[in-house]
């Protein structure tokens, strides 16, 4: 009984961390679409942009994933639930982006984000061979 309740506990964690990164996820889309990102500071970052991409969507990939216990399309094994869902919408995003006043559409951010879902995806699937099987 001890795993069972050690695994229930691991995935209260992952879901308490996928639910504060989601919301500085929205905070830091928020700030982006309303001119708040603090420019000034992040500009002293070579290329901050593509590796904000990067980062911010290889977490978000990762921990969704987890959350859904990496859960693949019945069918369509090779095709990742979470990472593929936020993947189309994130594209969708980057679509938008090119009808708000401070942000534009450009297709290196689109490659950067989309290899950040990729990562987090591999990293998530990675990490499922040091779990015990029960």
């Amino acid at each position: 009984m001890k795993t069972s309740s050690k695994l229930n506990a691991s995935q209260r964690h992952i879901a308490w961390l996928a639910a504060g990164y989601g919301s500085l996820f929205l905070l830091i889309l928020w700030a982006a679409y309303t001119n708040n990102l603090p420019n000034a500071l992040l500009g002293k970052i070579p290329y901050y942009d593509k590796i904000g991409h990067v980062v911010l969507y290889a977490t978000a990939s990762f921990l969704g994933h987890r959350v859904l216990n990496r859960r693949h399309f019945k069918g369509l094994r090779w095709l990742p639930v979470f990472p593929s869902l936020f993947g189309l919408v994130m594209t969708a995003e980057e679509i938008v982006q090119g009808m708000s006043p401070y942000r534009t559409l450009d297709s290196l951010d689109l490659v950067c984000s989309l290899m950040g879902v990729m990562l987090g995806y591999c990293l998530a699937q990675r990490g499922k061979q040091s779990v015990p099987k029960l």
